[in-house]
């Protein structure tokens, strides 16, 4: 783990599987609508590996062999039964509170970059509380463009008002690198969330850590 630039002015962030622990509620609606349409429900370990890929991503793991308009005509059903259910189960990881604390007290701005759709993002940030402490929520539907389009990034950058070059974009998926890496803002990958069963190494991201501690460590914080 290196860390990371010096000249950091502020710190964006993925959502679902960098801050927030959202599978257990995603894998929930799933059971429900599979139990609907009388599929069986496929193991939690394989809805988890996918979820930072979206709904339609967490659909395929219960219809794997399923034409892309029938996942597409389920994807309304299923996002209606998860919106029931936002923050029942989800949490913040593990020493994530306590290093956006001390993001914020060392007075540094920061963000959320996400393709979760606004109509979900926005109440789940609500519910769990970062709502009024993020400066900026982009989300997948924001923009004419999603990650891994570096548009959304920017966009955050711009809205907190740092440059790119001195953002960090911190997330655990490939898009968020990909996005970050074309945005001009130095990106690190996170190994505690929804990687789809890839290496994050594989995805050459300027940093990368594996626990929120190591995160702390690379934003410059002390131990």
């Amino acid at each position: 783990m290196s860390a990371a630039p010096p000249r950091c002015a502020g710190v964006l962030f993925d959502l679902d599987g960098t801050l927030l622990d959202s599978a257990p509620d995603l894998a929930a609606a799933l059971a429900v609508i599979t139990r609907e349409q009388g599929v069986a429900m496929p193991d939690y370990a394989r809805v988890r590996a996918v979820v930072s890929a979206g709904g339609s991503a967490v659909l395929r793991t219960a219809w794997p062999q399923a034409a892309p308009g029938q996942v597409a005509a389920l994807l309304p059903r299923y996002l209606d039964i998860y919106a029931g259910m936002l923050a029942e189960h989800s949490r913040m990881f593990p020493g994530i509170d306590a290093l956006l604390a001390r993001i914020e007290r060392a007075g540094l701005p920061w963000g959320i970059v996400t393709n979760k759709i606004e109509a979900l993002t926005l109440p789940l940030l609500q519910r769990i509380g970062l709502a009024a402490r993020a400066g900026v929520v982009v989300c997948g539907d924001t923009l004419a463009q999603k990650k891994p389009d570096p548009a959304p990034v920017l966009h955050a950058c711009a809205a907190l008002g740092i440059a790119p070059d001195a953002t960090l974009f911190v997330g655990d998926d490939r898009r968020d690198v990909e996005a970050g890496r074309a945005a001009g803002v130095s990106t690190i990958a996170v190994g505690w969330g929804y990687s789809s069963g890839e290496n994050p190494a594989d995805w050459q991201p300027d940093v990368l850590v594996q626990t929120p501690a190591q995160l702390a460590q690379a934003l410059g914080f002390a131990a």
